[in-house]
């Protein structure tokens, strides 16, 4: 199937001038329609009368030309760096339907990328697609060993339609971006061949496979999560065959009501899985739409659609926690310095007059007003920034935008009252407070401890979070965090703690007992001691064994 390539696509085209020349006049007729529109706004002087009707004229002229606008209809819609809000409130809506191709079409694309004719393959398939997008459409069947399967087929000459295009929007990249409604900040042939990259990704359906099962593997131990199974022998670049998932779509509400499905706990689920694919797996589903979930008569979510997926590396993964603890404890000077870190600012960028900015649109997102936080309205207001500072949004970024604001849109449409960071604070609080890892722990420090002296309150708040997650289980925490307090990492903690207890010359014992009060329900005196005697001999043996080596190998061997 091969990868973007853009020096090889502009070897093959850059001289097929009868083969673009078509191409090239519908793509001015539509666009220039549209540019002529907002031209003829401002020599009348009715810009912004006219705004909301050049949003929607947009959305249909990249509707009008076919797929890969379509798909960049959708990847803008999350770049708020490149895209003014007006125009990016109607690019959301962007629908990905286009009218199918003929089944005669698929069968034949099935033939020869099978080597077998469907009927010889599946004993059933619906005579007319179930589904048709931008890029393919699903059929319905049954293999001849009874399974219920899933049939999706590419668009037949698909690929070179793309490279077709890409190379125009790569070409007309390269000097016409100044002229474009746009504020860049850089180089804007680079986003095409993000989007270029993405896009081969997504077409390649032995990839969205193999994506598909890498998801399943994440969440094999999640009974809420269902994933459908690959029928590899079915399967190739331009088909795939998997399970068929019979389930009602998220946005159906009278279907959820006579499933007698909760939509506040397929809210919760969805929310968590999406967390865990970002903050634990690294590895995140990038088009969450309603037309890619289903709820199931059982009550647990599928996931489909795995051609847009992405990947986080642990660096990137401990700076977005870095990033969020700077937030927490309102220090934009180090948050500046997360952005150059993350991609959003460049090394040079002198952070000086970026910091009060930063301080003035996230000031409230975490503290008093918690309750009435949200993605869309965050990403709203850093939108603002983008025209003012030299703000960019890295393509994972804009994909991880992308996959938060779809969710709690969604979770929105379910229940209006909905507040997303009602389930994603008690599970990060659960893992901020489990301290999993060295990083993971260091991070909480600094959460709680500011200026060397202990947040009381933080920790009171995180603790009331944490409960209302009814996955939290204080005492295997409360193990970890002794255990942790005696070790040799744990030394300055220890100072910390002595400190906090006793600081302003009198002891905190009013902080203390409100802590109590809070936990004594989910913890007894015994247990208490057995978690405590736990970490003691553990510490202990662990100490032994940097003095006497032998200690060491006596308990591996009781191990086995």
């Amino acid at each position: 199937m091969g990868t973007y390539d853009a020096a090889a696509i502009a070897r093959y085209f850059r001289w097929r001038v009868g083969t673009l020349g078509w191409r090239v006049l519908q793509i001015l007729w539509w666009l220039g329609t549209f540019a002529l529109g907002l031209r003829v706004d401002r020599w009348l002087n009715q810009e912004d009368k006219n705004r909301p009707r050049r949003a929607v004229q947009l959305r249909q002229v990249l509707t009008n030309l076919g797929p890969a606008f379509i798909k960049v209809g959708q990847a803008l819609s999350t770049r708020p760096d490149l895209v003014r809000q007006d125009f990016l409130d109607e690019l959301t809506k962007l629908q990905d339907q286009l009218p199918p191709f003929p089944t005669a079409e698929a069968m034949a694309i099935i033939e020869a990328e099978l080597d077998y004719s469907p009927r010889e393959i599946f004993s059933t398939l619906s005579p007319l697609p179930v589904a048709a997008a931008s890029l393919g459409q699903v059929y319905r069947g049954r293999l001849f060993s009874g399974e219920e399967v899933a049939v999706k087929v590419q668009r037949p000459h698909l690929r070179p339609v793309l490279c077709r295009d890409l190379y125009l929007m790569r070409w007309a990249a390269g000097w016409l971006g100044k002229f474009l409604p746009l504020n860049l900040g850089h180089d804007l042939t680079l986003i095409v061949d993000e989007f270029g990259i993405k896009l081969f990704e997504e077409i390649d359906y032995l990839n969205e496979g193999h994506n598909a099962e890498r998801f399943a593997a994440n969440f094999k131990d999640d009974p809420t999560v269902k994933v459908p199974a690959i029928y590899w022998p079915y399967c190739s670049h331009q088909v795939l065959t998997l399970e068929w998932i019979d389930g009602c779509k998220l946005t159906d509400m009278v279907a959820l009501q006579q499933g007698d499905l909760d939509p506040d706990r397929l809210i919760e689920i969805g929310v968590t899985a999406g967390l865990r694919q970002l903050l634990e797996f690294g590895f995140f589903h990038a088009d969450p739409h309603p037309g890619n979930l289903f709820a199931l008569a059982d009550g647990r979510m599928a996931f489909i659609d795995f051609g847009m997926m992405d990947q986080l590396d642990q660096i990137t993964k401990e700076a977005l926690v870095d990033a969020v603890v700077h937030l927490i404890n309102q220090d934009f000077d180090s948050l500046g310095e997360d952005f150059v870190r993350l991609g959003f600012l460049t090394p040079e960028t002198e952070l000086g007059p970026i910091v009060p900015a930063l301080k003035r649109v996230l000031g409230d997102a975490i503290g008093a007003k918690v309750s009435d936080f949200n993605f869309k309205t965050i990403t709203d207001q850093f939108s603002e920034l983008m025209y003012e500072y030299p703000f960019r949004i890295p393509a994972k970024f804009a994909l991880i935008i992308r996959s938060l604001v779809t969710q709690e849109g969604l979770a929105l449409s379910l229940n209006p009252e909905f507040k997303i960071v009602n389930v994603a604070y008690p599970y990060v609080a659960r893992r901020l407070l489990l301290g999993e890892t060295p990083a993971l722990r260091q991070r909480l420090l600094e959460v709680l401890f500011q200026d060397g002296q202990l947040q009381w309150q933080r920790l009171e708040n995180m603790l009331v979070i944490a409960q209302g997650d009814t996955g939290f289980d204080l005492l295997p925490t409360a193990g970890l965090g002794m255990r942790y307090l005696m070790s040799e990492e744990g030394v300055n903690l220890r100072q910390m703690v002595v400190l906090a207890l006793t600081e302003d010359d009198r002891l905190h014992t009013q902080e203390v007992q409100r802590l109590w009060a809070l936990v004594k329900h989910d913890i007894t005196l015994d247990k208490v001691l057995g978690v405590a005697w736990g970490a003691f001999t553990n510490y202990s043996l662990e100490r032994a064994e940097e003095l006497v080596p032998v200690v060491g190998d006596l308990r591996q061997a009781l191990r086995a």
